[in-house]
């Protein structure tokens, strides 16, 4: 057996550091470079102005910290494009706020390494320092007018789920018919959409938040209309309206998911005990609809 200590191919223990360290400052480096031009393609994104100027002034400083560690790994380092091709797209479909939360997520595993590297590496000391404000800063810039709206669109997708949810449950047993389904599915849901919108604005306008009732009210309606047609496409297309009913509670499910995963991040709230809510309240009424929709087929004996 060969002795570790006289196999020339062995590495040292400085030798490997060495690597080690590069290693570690390659990857900072990748992360740097990607969040540069995460942060350049946001700037084009926003509207010229002190928004604009921050997300400018946000890239170059990652720029620099990408020349910080080119120094220590000695090679270049290319982004990860599909890092930056999901962030853009994130910020143009959910928002700004939505994009960058989420990146300073991502942000936060380097944090620590940046810490652990510190005493090491002086600059990346510097590094988290530049991160730190970074994230103070991205605070007094997220004000989108969808988060200050948040409320209102939660009114119109909690109500919608639970509302059509258990409508289309019940209505799938009283009437066993896709099509018959899908246009009572359809018709309640628009009368729930406008009811809901008209009780919104009514309710901003009486409490005078600083919101507008119409936004708050469009907000409201729009997320009702949207979810309604979402859950009622399997029907339309589909003859079997059991296997409909499942799509059906299926693509609930996903909405919830998406949507609780959203204000998670947007709004930094804890996902699992919102989630179950209003996934429990889903699935919950739509199991008590379908047993009265079975109830009332039998007492009224409807054959459809």
């Amino acid at each position: 057996m060969t002795n570790r200590n006289n196999n020339p191919f062995a590495p040292r223990p400085a030798e490997a550091a060495g690597r080690s360290l590069e290693a570690a400052a390659a990857q900072r480096q990748r992360d740097e470079i990607t969040e540069y031009h995460v942060y350049r393609r946001l700037a084009e994104i926003v509207p010229a102005g002190p928004n604009c100027d921050i997300l400018k002034k946000f890239a170059q400083d990652e720029l620099g910290h990408y020349q910080i560690w080119r120094k220590i790994s000695g090679r270049d380092v290319k982004p990860s494009r599909i890092r930056v091709f999901l962030y853009t797209c994130a910020a143009r479909v959910l928002g700004l706020s939505f994009a960058l939360k989420l990146m300073e997520r991502g942000e936060r595993g380097a944090e620590r390494t940046y810490a652990l590297m510190a005493d090491t590496v002086p600059a990346a000391g510097a590094i988290l320092k530049d991160e730190q404000e970074h994230e103070a800063e991205l605070l007094r810039l997220l004000d989108e007018e969808r988060l200050h709206y948040i409320g209102a669109i939660v009114l119109g997708l909690n109500d919608a789920l639970v509302e059509l949810v258990g409508a289309l449950a019940g209505l799938t047993l009283a009437l066993r018919n896709a099509r018959l389904i899908a246009l009572s599915g359809l018709v309640t849901g628009i009368a729930a959409a406008l009811s809901m919108a008209a009780s919104e604005f009514l309710s901003i306008r009486a409490e005078g938040e600083g919101k507008h009732p119409v936004r708050a009210a469009l907000y409201t309606g729009i997320t009702y209309l949207g979810t309604v047609g979402v859950l009622i496409l399997p029907y339309l297309f589909l003859q079997n309206y059991f296997l409909s009913l499942g799509i059906t509670l299926l693509s609930a499910i996903l909405i919830i998911w998406g949507f609780t995963f959203y204000v998670s991040v947007a709004l930094e709230k804890e996902f699992g005990s919102h989630f179950a809510v209003m996934a429990g309240l889903s699935l919950g009424v739509a199991a008590i609809s379908f047993v009265i929709g079975l109830l009332v087929r039998r007492l009224l004996g409807v054959e459809i």
